[in-house]
């Protein structure tokens, strides 16, 4: 079983479109994952049929208990992120403020605070129309924990792969290179980094090649919409000449790829 991170520095570039290209060739060869949990968009062009979902509960929030709150609002104050306010003379604790650090819990005595486990986004698998599992998930507005997230769904797509010996896992990464596009690329065997001929795109793909290197991943380019500008694209194929980056495809912008 293969892993495949298809990534890009920035959105646009087109790396799911192009995912969505390599699902539609490899059908039940391949198991899909989106691991952007943000704004997750792979399931727009799959056309997929959900059977699983579940609640994504990573952290705790505090909540006030009105029946035992004795309105000594000692919670008021401390906290930091000004997430407790007055709402009908008792405290009201603002979950999307809220860190969980659980201060305002130690701080109450009678223990009208508690912390409570908080559901940060949700768990999905579906089949897609190329007959393939698509392992997805998504965020709540305010959601912490996406690597963790990114790490759940690939763990449920790894085994569902390993258990029906399908060969290979494409991973349709984040744009930019923070917490999920790390936890996207974590153990795979290749990167294959889609790009644009923009001064934005090669800008970007200096930035997710600096990172797949750290990790020390086998990486490819694509350039998308390359006919769009020859001139950036030349300086494209310079930088992975420069870097020993295999540029292993060149697609021009169609009208085509939004048809199919």
């Amino acid at each position: 079983m293969k892993q495949i991170a298809i990534l890009s520095g920035k959105g646009g570039t087109g790396k799911t479109s192009v995912t969505a290209s390599l699902a539609s060739l490899a059908k039940k060869r391949a198991v899909l994952v989106d691991a952007d949990v943000d704004a997750p968009n792979l399931a727009l062009v799959a056309d997929p049929e959900q059977f699983f979902h579940q609640s994504f509960v990573t952290s705790k929030k505090a909540l006030v208990h009105p029946d035992r709150c004795q309105q000594c609002l000692a919670c008021l104050g401390p906290c930091q992120f000004d997430a407790i306010s007055l709402s009908f003379d008792y405290p009201y604790v603002n979950p999307i403020k809220c860190e969980g650090c659980g201060l305002c819990a130690y701080l109450c005595l009678i223990e009208a605070i508690t912390m409570e486990p908080h559901t940060s986004g949700f768990l999905s698998a579906s089949k897609t129309r190329w007959k393939n599992n698509l392992y997805h998930g998504r965020l709540l507005p305010g959601g912490e924990n996406s690597g963790k997230m990114v790490t759940a769904i690939r763990e449920k797509a790894e085994k569902y792969a390993k258990k029906n010996g399908v060969e290979f896992i494409f991973i349709d990464g984040a744009p930019g290179i923070g917490c999920p596009v790390i936890a996207s690329i974590t153990g795979c065997d290749l990167a294959l980094l889609v790009t644009e001929p923009t001064l934005s795109g090669i800008h970007d793909l200096e930035r997710i090649w600096a990172l797949v290197k750290h990790f020390q991943i086998e990486a490819w380019v694509v350039v998308n919409k390359s006919d769009l500008s020859l001139e950036n694209t030349n300086k494209i194929k310079k930088f992975c000449q420069d870097n020993n980056l295999p540029l292993v495809a060149e697609i021009p912008f169609s009208d085509d790829v939004v048809k199919s």
